[in-house]
Order: structure tokens, then C-alpha cells, then sequence
């Protein structure tokens, strides 16, 4: 029997071919970018085993682009479609793009029972704040007072924090990138690939049009060194251009602290720890936080049993307990209800 030859694929071997129809300068494009440059590198995998499924977006036009099976679904509905190919296709590596509105608001139950059941399915949600498509309502991550085309006088919703809320419901693979950091989009993309079970990477993404410049706080070159701070396992959390500034707990509240000052050294840094839910949770609350650095990269990676592993198992266990069983014995059977 001959061994199956490794193909060698590139970037080129993942990209449709088909016109990328989204705005000029859309933060999309370096995300399709990264997957593309990302997918030849990804251990195991094999073109035709790779799915990407979408709902109702700007992102969801992510399956059009991608060289891979897709499928293009409905509004907010990813999540369940994308369970569903997974648990019928094990062998299969399912990818879900999706957009802060199109996964949080109507698709915001599918994503917290995916996550929670932990499916081997990797989650790309593309975070600018908007509703682009729809040019210009407010989503579910809008800020608090926002104005958009749907909030006039401004928006009297609090934003879901995507990180904290994945934390919540026992996620086991949660992280954060920025469009405009392709190197570390990429980095963040294998390490998604690794995981078994659910993994989900928020991917703060500037919408030109309808929202731009809504993290430029923090993702603008000359903000990014002392605005951001990547967190990395088993490291000290320090930032700043000259890598003077690090994290603290007085208790559970952080506090930055400055490492020239005299008082401080190194050993007083929280060192990250990337199992640990309860300082991701605190972490993940920096999120917009004026007085704390926007935080980017894995907050958690655990490992727990799959959905379908545990699916597949019962169904072996039942199998072997009472046979194969038949649909028309079930039909057919003693057990009915009569209705007067």
C-alpha cells in the first residue's frame, strides 16, 4: 500500500479567487490575510477536511473567500449549523466567522451552549462594535452612549465584553488579537488549530465606514506599546514602550505599577496564568478601562472532553447494550399515545 504523499499547500491555495467585496481599508481584509497566510502551517490538516460556516455579516462573506467547503447560513445561526457539521463529521476542522451582532445579539444562545458543550469548532468573531451591513445600528459591544444610525441621543445599553462572557460560561480556549497585529493574529490562529474543543479568538476590527477608528485608542501604532498589553502564560504581565510598567493585585483589583520608580521591581508582576479562570476573568476586565492596558492574547486554555468525543462514546456504549436498533421496530412499536 503506498504512503500518502504530504502536500505542501500556500497562501494562494486557500484564496477562492472570487472578488473580496468589502469597503477599502475594512479591517477584513488582514483577517482573511492571516487566516490564509496561517492555514499552510496548521499540523494534520488537510484542505479537504477544512469548513468554514458563516451566518448574516460583513464577516460572513468569510466562506466566499476561503478555498475550503463553507457554507453561508442565516442570521445568527452559525453556531448551530457549525455544531451540527462537527458532530456528523468528526474528522472534519470547522472554522465559524462571525461579527459582534450576528453572533452576540440574535446568535447569542447558540454561541454560550456551544461553548459551554465545548465542540472542537474554532470561532472567529470579528468585533467592530457596528452593525456594518445594516450601515450603522448599534450592536451588542456598541459602547454605552454610542451614537449610531438606531441611537440618535445615544446608546442606553451597556456592551457585552465577548471575553468575560466566554470566560463565564466555561470556555475553554479564550483569546484576543487585533486586526491591525498580523504576526500575532497568526500566532493566535495555529494555537486556536491546536485546541481540542471549543476555541473562540475575538478580533478587534476597525469598520471604516460605519465605526471607524473604535479601538484606535488602543491598536494605532504610536498608542499600541503603552495601551495594550500581551498576555502570555507562565509570564510576568509588563508593558509600555520601554517595558517599565507591569500589573499588580492589591487583592483582585490590578493596579499599574511603574518599574523605574524605586519601589517596584519585576517580582511584584502578576505572572499570567493561562489555567487559571479566575485571574482571566479579572483580566478581562481591563477591557475599556481608561486607567488599564487593553489586554490581547490566550486568557484561557484547558482541556476538558469534546461534546462529540462523549457523544460518539455513548452512542458505541448504547449500541452495545441494546444492538443497532431499527427505526421501523421504533415506529412501529407499543409505545404511542392515544388522543381523544
Amino acid at each position: 500500500m503506498s504512503e500518502k504523499t504530504e502536500i505542501k499547500y500556500t497562501a494562494k491555495d486557500f484564496s477562492s479567487g472570487i472578488d473580496v467585496r468589502w469597503c477599502p481599508g475594512c479591517g477584513d481584509f488582514s483577517i482573511l490575510a492571516q487566516v490564509q497566510r496561517s492555514f499552510p502551517a496548521l499540523v494534520g490538516i488537510d484542505k479537504e477536511k477544512i469548513v468554514f460556516i458563516s451566518g448574516i455579516g460583513c464577516s460572513s462573506r468569510f466562506p466566499y473567500y476561503m478555498n475550503t467547503y463553507g457554507f453561508h447560513t442565516i442570521h445568527g445561526r452559525a453556531a448551530a449549523i457549525a455544531s451540527g457539521v462537527k458532530t456528523a463529521n468528526p474528522e472534519l476542522s470547522v472554522w465559524m466567522a462571525t461579527g459582534d451582532g450576528d453572533c452576540l445579539s440574535i446568535g447569542g444562545n447558540h454561541f454560550i451552549h456551544l461553548l459551554r458543550r465545548n465542540i472542537d469548532i474554532n470561532v472567529l468573531l470579528f468585533n467592530n462594535r457596528i452593525y456594518g451591513l445594516t450601515k450603522g445600528q448599534n450592536s451588542p459591544t456598541s459602547e454605552h452612549g454610542k451614537i449610531t444610525k438606531s441611537t440618535p441621543l445615544g446608546n442606553v445599553e451597556y456592551p457585552i465584553n465577548p471575553i468575560s462572557m466566554a470566560i463565564g460560561v466555561e470556555g475553554t480556549f479564550i483569546a484576543r488579537a487585533m486586526d491591525v497585529d498580523a504576526k500575532h493574529l497568526q500566532s493566535l490562529i495555529n494555537r486556536a488549530h491546536q485546541h481540542k474543543g471549543t476555541s473562540f479568538i475575538e478580533i478587534l476590527q476597525n469598520c471604516v465606514i460605519f465605526n471607524d477608528g473604535a479601538f484606535d485608542f488602543y491598536t494605532l501604532k504610536e498608542n499600541r506599546e503603552d495601551r495594550v498589553i500581551y498576555i502570555e502564560h507562565e509570564k510576568p504581565m509588563v508593558f509600555g514602550k520601554q517595558k517599565d510598567k507591569a500589573i499588580k493585585l492589591d487583592g483582585f483589583t490590578p493596579k499599574v505599577i511603574d518599574l523605574n520608580d524605586g519601589k517596584h521591581s519585576i517580582n511584584d508582576a502578576v505572572v499570567y496564568n493561562e489555567k487559571s479562570k479566575e485571574l482571566a476573568y479579572i483580566v478581562s476586565q481591563f477591557t475599556d478601562n481608561p486607567a488599564l492596558p487593553m489586554p490581547v492574547g490566550v486568557f484561557v486554555d484547558i482541556n476538558y472532553t469534546t461534546f462529540e468525543d462523549d457523544m460518539t462514546a455513548q452512542i458505541a456504549e448504547a449500541k452495545k447494550r441494546f444492538g443497532e436498533g431499527d427505526v421501523n421496530d421504533l415506529l412501529r412499536g407499543n409505545s404511542y399515545w392515544e388522543i381523544d
